[in-house]
């Protein structure tokens, strides 16, 4: 791997990774995430010939903060990718995004049309518009007092089966240690929910790349309601949908299952 600094206009420092060689593809990963929790951890599509780019968003994991609080929404989020790409000299890739990272790369893929060689939308939960702050600022103001305990109080008890909560809770607090910077964390959770990165579901008519949506059944991931990705596959043109099946662990928790669809999904748009 290739370490990667990459300096935006606004002065944040985002920090990341490159390996492979061959067509590229840009990894963007979820709110309170690291760029490791997305293929979590799977060298599956540099291995299949790619040239994969993985980065912390602005105030994640090894990236710097931003030096306004408020400057992180989605308008910020895609821009960074832009210039990541710009960076890495990747003229076009395909981005696959997970949750946050599926609104920031339908966000590319709408104002940048022509750096998009194909979208992975990795359980949307975005449906072009704020969200309704008051869970968010909790969580927020949990991290702030009291670290992933605090963050874990304002969550709650995992909405998953019993023999699941356990793991949903590990996971949070090995996402949550990840982060140099956990009060950008907090500003993050703040400002990207209250922000939309496209004007409405029906703007995702307007996403002209080939486009997968990767769902997960509400029994096990209900923050990433598989009505909402069943909603971006219908509206996205030719845009086609994968889902695990009954009673399985979600495609987005599998590296290796997420990996092997990636690749054979840009190797179609190579």
């Amino acid at each position: 791997m290739e370490p990667i600094e990459v300096r935006t206009p606004d002065g944040v420092f985002l920090r990341g990774e490159v390996a492979g060689d061959g067509p590229a593809v840009l990894l963007l990963h979820g709110l309170t995430a690291t760029r490791r929790y997305v293929l979590h951890g799977s060298a599956g599509v540099e291995r299949a010939g790619f040239r994969v780019i993985a980065y912390d968003a602005r105030g994640h994991g090894e990236s710097s903060p931003a030096h306004d609080p408020a400057a992180y929404t989605y308008a910020h989020l895609a821009r960074d990718a832009v210039s990541v790409l710009d960076a890495c000299g990747a003229d076009r890739a395909v981005l696959v995004g997970q949750s946050m990272g599926a609104a920031t790369a339908a966000a590319v893929a709408l104002g940048w049309p022509t750096r998009v060689a194909g979208l992975v939308a990795v359980t949307p939960a975005h449906r072009g518009a704020p969200s309704d702050p008051a869970r968010w600022d909790a969580l927020a103001d949990g991290l702030e007092g009291g670290g992933p305990d605090g963050f874990l109080a304002a969550y709650g008890r995992p909405r998953v089966p019993e023999r699941w909560a356990g793991t949903v809770e590990t996971v949070i607090r090995q996402r949550l240690a990840r982060h140099r910077h956990p009060a950008a964390v907090a500003q993050a959770l703040r400002h990207v929910p209250r922000s939309a990165a496209f004007d409405g579901i029906g703007a995702l008519t307007q996403v002209t790349c080939p486009t997968l949506v990767v769902g997960s059944r509400d029994d096990l991931d209900p923050d990433h309601p598989l009505r909402i990705a069943e909603e971006w596959a219908h509206t996205i043109p030719g845009a086609r949908i994968e889902v695990e099946g009954e009673g399985m662990s979600p495609i987005a928790w599998r590296g290796g299952a997420l990996a092997r669809l990636v690749a054979g999904f840009a190797a179609g748009t190579a």
